[in-house]
């Protein structure tokens, strides 16, 4: 594989990837504000969700626009880091290095979702 095909397939993989990962922040960040707008706003949300939780305290915001505001951030920096990134390659194979990217923003796509569900569920 020559340097001008590996830039190409660099190219294509990155524009997919920004492109859908684009449209999981707008998707999380939508499913967020609509949760917000349901969930009662506390200081400690989680044992609202569970009675038995005796962990770390989080309030409705942390709890609601933490994944939505990391996921935008990693958007932002493969919006705007595409030379940076190209630069910096852990695998031999983009395809894969791409894939594990993907899944990654996947489960914080999941879980960003999971939580705008489960405040939903506390504001019927």
């Amino acid at each position: 594989m020559t340097l001008n095909d590996d830039a190409g397939q660099f190219s294509k993989f990155h524009s997919l990837f920004t492109f859908h990962l684009g449209i999981a922040v707008a998707l999380a960040w939508v499913a967020s504000f609509s949760a917000s707008f349901y969930a009662p706003w506390v200081r400690n949300i989680r044992p609202l969700l569970d009675p038995n939780y005796s962990g770390q305290v989080e309030s409705t915001w942390s709890f609601l626009f933490v994944f939505p505001t990391v996921l935008a951030a990693a958007w932002l920096m493969t919006l705007f880091g595409q030379n940076a990134l190209r630069q910096f390659q852990i695998l031999k194979n983009q395809a894969i290095e791409f894939g594990v990217a993907a899944l990654v923003a996947f489960v914080l796509f999941y879980l960003s979702i999971d939580r705008a569900v489960a405040a939903f569920t506390l504001g019927l």
